[in-house]
């Protein structure tokens, strides 16, 4: 078999050498500096050698038709020729995640004042978020690199899905996340791995910590930090499957939460690269950010039209969106303002009324993260930013099993009562 080469630390001066397979990223081409354009090859780089920026997955893609698609397997492989990962992807050992549910939300809907609502349900993956799909694709670099340690740090969900994965892979995985984490959430870490590491202090420094390991420790694949543009590719996979599972068309509007801001990115890749694929038609999309209050720098940039992001410590029950200074925070503010959208925040208060109302209307109890989206939407409409007479999606991301403590107080019996038919009457339920 013939192979490629591609160096494994770009900035260094006589980089040591890693031997690829043919094909080990599928039909991608480079990584592209999203700042200069400047492009280097196919490794673990996540920084660009000239000026520093971040670096993205770019492609030569082939012709590809809706057919191809549909004749694809029931997860996210069905888009592997739009992914950096080989042609054989489905013979390695993964958890399959993707082409999750698309609700048509009329209760939630009607709630809203929205004619035309639809959830796309991310909490139905292995893990119970969408981030199996984007740990898949860098599973799939951490084992084209030869990666001997497939790792992360995390707020939660992508421990979940990084311990699962490597499991499933055989490969060893250690974790890193913020000792305050909820509970469940390190429990279901925990059960896959026996190197769940807590570490004193937020996301960030949990984060900072991970980046300096990277860059002492030879062999460990951090899926977020060195593969993370192979990684943030997986994210596509929501938009695509969106714009499928509607007929091969783009919604008029969709409300996406923002942590890092690399999902609501990595949809509006997806959405273009159907377009210039001749996938779907192109037209007009609006594209909105939501946040918590307790962490909305990106909210606050948005509002304050400015194209900086001011870091702030994360201070809300929104855990899985906690991230201070998120490294796309300024691309979210680009695609927001280039479609017409905008970036809105909502109080803890409103995160768990979102919880609860997507609950009690569509029956998917969703995490804080997806409270945090479903309340934003709710706070669109009412301000007036998002049509209500148009085709609009939210995603859920995530599985409130995972977070029930936003909401564990708030919540409970309607009454206790003795077991007979009077005292069921003098209660008054219903």
């Amino acid at each position: 078999m013939s192979t490629v080469v591609a160096e494994t630390t770009p900035q260094a001066d006589q980089p040591a050498r890693t031997t690829l397979r043919e094909g080990a990223f599928g039909h991608a081409r480079a990584l592209a500096c999203r700042e200069c354009g400047h492009e280097v090859a196919l490794g673990p780089h996540y920084a660009c050698p000239e000026c520093f920026g971040p670096l993205e997955v770019a492609y030569d893609f082939p012709a590809v038709t809706r057919e191809e698609v549909e004749a694809g397997p029931a997860n996210i492989w069905r888009y592997k020729a739009l992914l950096p990962v080989p042609t054989d992807i489905e013979q390695s050992p993964n958890t399959e995640p993707g082409y999750t549910r698309l609700l048509k939300a009329h209760n939630l809907g009607r709630e809203l004042g929205i004619a035309n609502l639809w959830v796309k349900d991310d909490s139905t993956n292995p893990t119970n978020s969408f981030k199996d799909r984007v740990v898949a694709c860098a599973l799939s670099a951490a084992r084209e690199l030869h990666a001997k340690v497939f790792a992360c740090p995390s707020t939660g969900n992508l421990a979940n899905a990084v311990a699962a994965a490597g499991a499933r892979a055989g490969i060893k995985t250690v974790v890193f996340i913020p000792s305050n984490l909820e509970k469940p959430k390190q429990v279901n870490s925990a059960v896959y791995t026996n190197n769940l590491v807590a570490v004193e202090g937020n996301y960030d420094d949990v984060n900072k910590l991970a980046s300096e390991i990277a860059g002492e420790e030879e062999g460990w694949a951090f899926v977020n930090v060195n593969v993370r543009p192979f990684y943030a590719e997986g994210s596509k996979t929501l938009g695509y499957e969106i714009a499928e599972q509607l007929g091969w068309r783009l919604p008029d509007q969709i409300v996406i939460p923002v942590a890092s801001g690399s999902q609501l990115t990595k949809v509006d890749k997806a959405f273009q690269e159907l377009i210039k694929l001749g996938l779907v038609e192109d037209k007009p999309y609006k594209v909105f950010g939501a946040q918590a209050t307790g962490c909305s720098p990106v909210s606050v940039a948005y509002k304050d039209g400015v194209d900086v992001i001011r870091p702030v410590k994360p201070d809300t029950i929104a855990k899985s969106l906690a991230i201070g200074n998120p490294a796309d925070g300024i691309y979210v503010l680009d695609i927001c303002r280039r479609t017409g959208g905008a970036v809105e925040d909502i109080s803890d208060d409103e995160v768990r009324d979102g919880i609860l109302l997507l609950a009690r209307t569509e029956g998917i109890f969703t995490e804080t993260a997806g409270g945090t989206t479903v309340g934003v939407l709710k706070k669109l409409v009412e301000t007036g930013q998002l049509d209500p007479e148009l085709e609009t999606v939210v995603i859920n991301t995530g599985m409130g099993l995972k977070t029930l403590d936003a909401v564990a107080d708030h919540v409970g019996a309607a009454a206790t009562i003795a077991p007979n038919y009077p005292a069921f009457v003098a209660a008054g339920i219903l």
